[in-house]
């Protein structure tokens, strides 16, 4: 393993925040943005909101300078504002694909210039079972989190010759804060759907997107790698 500088955008609670706890434990340079709160112990923490390129880019200042150029992105930050569409309202769509879709854009193009220089980079993109799979009541999330595959594939052959790879990973239903706050019932509606009969640990995210982070997928680009349980069956 080579230890690289990772960036982790919305490494302050969640997925994000297993993600740079997996990084530090395999001896990375983490840092994480955030606009409240803080990465693990052990993690930079620069204050940034994806969808403002001006804090982008004094975030990038900042990690270069203490970490290093960032060879490693994990654009996970992302919102959620659900609703069935007859009443969606048009804010309620732009904002979450502003974020989920917007933000990773305007990450990847900041990580892009160090990625080319160097001729080596891994961009991760975190998306959802959602994207492919679809979901009543979440046209935004969904739709920002499908747009992450061309993106992906897009910047593979942009980028791909020049030593950098762009993957998608897919995650289904996790453990989180929000999953264990649903009723009983519900939950067990939801994993009588998944073939696995269980919610993923945010730790089984994480060491997928180490390992594609890693020196033994240099050959794997414009992949969705789902982390579902078989909820989406590889779409």
């Amino acid at each position: 393993m080579t230890a690289r500088t990772v960036l982790i955008t919305g490494g302050n609670r969640g997925i994000g925040y297993s993600l740079a706890e997996e990084f530090i434990s395999q001896g990375h340079r983490v840092a994480v943005t955030a606009r409240s709160g803080k990465g693990p112990e052990g993690s930079l923490t620069v204050i940034a909101d994806v969808t403002d390129g001006e804090s982008l880019d004094r975030a990038f200042e900042q990690v270069e300078a203490q970490l290093g150029p960032v060879e490693v992105l994990v654009a996970n930050a992302g919102i959620t504002k659900d609703t069935l569409i007859l009443r969606m309202s048009d804010e309620d769509f732009d904002s979450v694909v502003d974020t989920n879709l917007g933000g990773a854009f305007k990450v990847v193009k900041r990580a892009a210039k160090g990625m080319l220089k160097a001729k080596f980079g891994r961009i991760i993109l975190i998306s959802s079972v959602v994207g492919l799979y679809g979901s009543a009541g979440q046209v935004n999330y969904s739709s920002s989190k499908s747009a992450l595959v061309g993106m992906a594939r897009s910047l593979t052959r942009e980028l791909g010759s020049r030593g950098i790879t762009a993957n998608v990973v897919a995650p289904g239903f996790i453990e989180t804060d929000m999953t264990a706050a649903l009723p009983e019932e519900q939950q067990a509606q939801y994993k009588a759907n998944i073939p696995a009969g269980r919610f993923a640990a945010p730790s089984e995210v994480a060491k997928v997107v180490a390992w594609l982070a890693g020196d033994d997928a240099g050959y794997i680009s414009g992949a969705v790698i789902p982390v579902d349980g078989g909820l989406g069956m590889g779409h």
